[in-house]
């Protein structure tokens, strides 16, 4: 004979629902919390579920903030934690922990003394490398200078020739001064240009002058 099972008001009488699916319940349960593989309700199909608005500029100084925050509290925990160390270092060991302090302390004096020193000396060095690129800087400018005057008076030399050759050439020019003279000239002298060249540019024929 089956027994109903009472169910009371509660998660406990969902699970003795599902442990026992045959038995009746004798009351009704209370709804209890949907799980995780049920189905989403009809209303609520069609929600899209988005994020809260932020604003760019608050979320920026807030990161900006809390990277600050923990950025202190690493170095806070960092420097409580070097406190312990050393109160624990100087209980355990007395006199020693605090020789080892005198000596680093003189090491780093020491490094300190040998660190000012290297840099005086990369210093000096600078200093000598920067005055001597300054000096070849001038005497790249003056080489160029220099050059660019011989340049100047190579053009002008050969300028000047030019002009001449063309001051020479001008007296065979034809003007109005000389223009009966070239004429006459002409006729005494005819040149025939009605001549064919081979493949060496020597003239292979020529025509007869009528």
């Amino acid at each position: 004979m089956r027994r109903g099972i009472v169910a009371s008001p509660g998660p406990a009488s969902a699970l003795l629902g599902r442990c026992f699916p045959g038995l009746p319940l004798l009351a009704a349960p209370r709804r209890g919390r949907k799980s995780r593989t049920d189905p989403p309700a009809k209303s609520k199909l069609g929600r899209i579920k988005l994020p809260p608005p932020v604003d760019p500029a608050e979320l920026l100084v807030v990161q900006e903030r809390y990277r600050h925050y923990l950025s202190i509290l690493r170095t806070l925990r960092a420097e409580f934690r070097h406190e312990v160390e050393q109160r624990r270092y100087a209980e355990k060991y007395g006199d020693v922990g605090k020789q080892r302090k005198e000596a680093a302390m003189e090491e780093h004096r020491q490094l300190m003394a040998f660190n000012d020193a290297e840099n005086r000396r990369l210093q000096q060095r600078r200093e000598e490398r920067l005055r001597r690129e300054e000096a070849e800087v001038k005497e790249r400018r003056l080489r160029g200078d220099q050059n660019r005057a011989l340049h100047l008076e190579k053009l002008l030399e050969e300028r000047e020739r030019e002009v001449l050759q063309l001051q020479e050439e001008a007296k065979d020019f034809v003007t109005l001064d000389n223009l009966e003279e070239k004429i006459e000239e002409c006729l005494n002298n005819p040149r025939n240009y009605n001549f064919a060249v081979d493949k060496d540019g020597r003239v292979a024929k020529r025509s007869v002058l009528s």
